[in-house]
């Protein structure tokens, strides 16, 4: 039997000390919000998007690819989720994506707290671990208020993503203090912030898009889904999935390419004849605002300096081509990204080649585990970084498990 703390009531903390727990190992749990769960609550707009059906490793991410495969196998991903049907939960599949049937992140919270109850984890809310020192073969844990001996450390503490529900990073200094190096870490899945000069006047409007990521002639990634465009810049799940490339590469000179018309599967310009000669008597702006949000037609159609009023026929080959090129490749500097109170994950974390992949203990200080977001790995949207907290946390607690040398 072994004295084990997780130290972070995430998904990450919750899942490790459960697994921790079994072979009558007594586990407390240290969270320093007044509750355990208050990340996990935002997730998926409060309804939790906790799986996905596409568990390919392009949607995940460190900069240790080899180890990550090593980590995230199918043999892992198969017993996680096992383990969530073993709680209770029951999905809910839209696209897939995978929520809890009850659409509530509530529900994944309460599933998680009642089988840490049932298994007798003493979890300890509003208390904070300031330092940690191994002694020995022994952890000596000065909290806030107190210190406590334990035999093994489950260190699931989150990153610097969403500061407002806890996250400090508080966790990479820990980890540091135990030896290990931590690689850059950087806001992930958040939003690019532009240099265009009708930001404000583009402000509030949502566009079905395909946007693309591009150095020069290099494009990085592509994606398609709503665009939210902003005073700042662009924001929406696709935007996400591109930004930690931004924030990863931050003296690279990104711009940003617009297709607002992602549907086609033929020329822009071949679309607008057609559609010309298909919707008749029409102008140009009535033409694309049978497509396009009112606004963006007229900041598109003032860039091209073309009247509203104007019929396609009357224009000249010249401005065609530069609205078909503002409509479907339309290039804008990127600037960066917002900072980490707006970001959803971060990139980087607990460099992966000082971790076991197997049991994620510490190849630095022994009996010491590493789970969630501290570690180097994060995943697109689509529930894919849930995916992470819960199958990191199952093989923590089960590394914590063996017995103590």
């Amino acid at each position: 039997m072994a004295n084990i703390l997780v130290i972070g009531g995430g998904p990450a903390g919750l899942s490790s000390a459960i697994f921790a727990s079994s072979k009558k190992n007594k586990v407390t749990l240290i969270e320093r919000n007044s509750s355990c769960g208050k990340k996990l609550l935002l997730t998926g707009n409060g309804k939790c998007n906790y799986w996905n059906e596409d568990q390919s490793l392009s949607h995940f991410h460190s900069d240790d690819a080899s180890i990550l495969e090593q980590i995230i196998t199918p043999a892992n991903l198969e017993e996680t989720w096992e383990f969530l049907k073993r709680i209770g939960i029951i999905p809910y599949i839209k696209n897939g994506y995978y929520y809890p049937f009850s659409n509530q992140s509530f529900t994944m919270k309460e599933a998680l707290l009642i089988e840490c109850k049932k298994r007798n984890i003493t979890i300890i809310e509003n208390e904070k671990v300031e330092k940690i020192e191994k002694k020995e073969t022994k952890f000596v844990v000065q909290t806030t208020s107190t210190t406590y001996i334990f035999d093994k450390v489950i260190l699931a503490s989150g990153s610097k993503a969403m500061p407002k529900t806890g996250s400090d990073g508080e966790g990479y200094t820990l980890a540091k203090s135990l030896g290990h190096t931590i690689t850059n870490i950087t806001p992930s899945l958040v939003q690019i912030i532009l240099d265009f000069p009708e930001l404000k006047k583009w402000a509030g409007i949502r566009a079905q898009a395909k946007v693309s990521l591009y150095e020069g002639n290099k494009k990085w990634k592509e994606e398609t889904g709503e665009l939210q465009l902003t005073d700042y810049g662009v924001s929406g799940i696709c935007i996400f999935n591109l930004s930690r490339y931004v924030g990863r590469n931050p003296k690279n000179e990104f711009q940003l390419e617009i297709n607002f018309l992602p549907f086609l599967d033929k020329n822009g310009l071949e679309f607008l004849e057609t559609q010309n000669k298909l919707v008749k008597n029409r102008t140009i702006g009535e033409l694309l605002e049978s497509i396009l949000h009112y606004k963006l037609v007229e900041i598109l159609l003032k860039m091209c300096q073309i009247p509203y009023n104007a019929k396609w026929s009357e224009l000249k080959p010249n401005k065609k081509e530069k609205l078909v090129e503002l409509l479907t490749k339309n290039r804008i500097k990127v600037i960066g990204t917002k900072s980490f109170d707006t970001s959803q994950v971060c990139a980087g974390g607990v460099n992966l080649n000082e971790i076991n992949p197997t049991t994620l203990e510490s190849k630095k200080t022994k009996n010491l585990f590493i789970a969630g977001e501290l570690l180097d790995i994060d995943g697109d949207c689509g529930g894919y970084n849930l995916m992470i907290a819960f199958l990191t946390g199952v093989l923590a607690g089960k590394g914590a498990c063996e017995e103590v040398d």
